[in-house]
């Protein structure tokens, strides 16, 4: 006797997949705030509060003897910040004590920085506030990195007495 063939049949109707209850499910995520693009030839919206918070950079760190304090202005050629603060200090230590000044004065008045990189070395200790971020550079690093020569088209300001 001839045993039956079995085949497999396949549903035609898909499972249904259970959502669970509304309460369940993540809530939908916003998506971050992101400015406005700006359009084409259109001067770079003002940030007075940005640049008031760049001066106040560059005067703390002038507290500490930085050298050559500058503030570029690279409103509208990043997307990132606003002002860049570069300063110089003569030695590791002088570089790590502007950062450490900087830090705790702003703190005091209720800045927090989002990061900060390379305050252990103090070669090149970049702090950032969001709309402003200080780079604060041993004299020969800053040379040797050249940023004000990369952004050599942006608009600057010098600060202190050593500028």
């Amino acid at each position: 006797m001839a045993r039956p063939i079995k085949t497999k049949t396949k549903s035609k109707s898909k499972p249904k997949k259970h959502a669970g209850p509304k309460s369940a499910r993540k809530p939908a995520r916003k998506p971050p705030h992101r400015p406005q693009p700006r359009h084409a030839g259109a001067p770079p919206a003002e940030n007075p509060k940005a640049l008031a918070l760049a001066r106040r950079i560059g005067g703390l760190v002038g507290d500490k003897k930085a050298l050559d304090v500058v503030v570029l202005d690279v409103r509208g050629k990043t997307s990132y910040a606003d002002y860049f603060v570069i300063a110089s200090g003569e030695s590791e230590r002088q570089v790590a004590a502007m950062a450490d000044h900087v830090t705790e004065e702003l703190k005091k008045a209720g800045e927090q920085p989002f990061g900060t990189e390379g305050q252990a070395t103090g070669q090149w200790v970049l702090i950032d506030y969001g709309e402003v971020v200080a780079h604060l550079f041993f004299t020969e690093v800053r040379a040797f990195y050249d940023l004000e020569g990369l952004w050599a088209d942006a608009p600057r300001e010098k600060l202190g007495a050593q500028a």
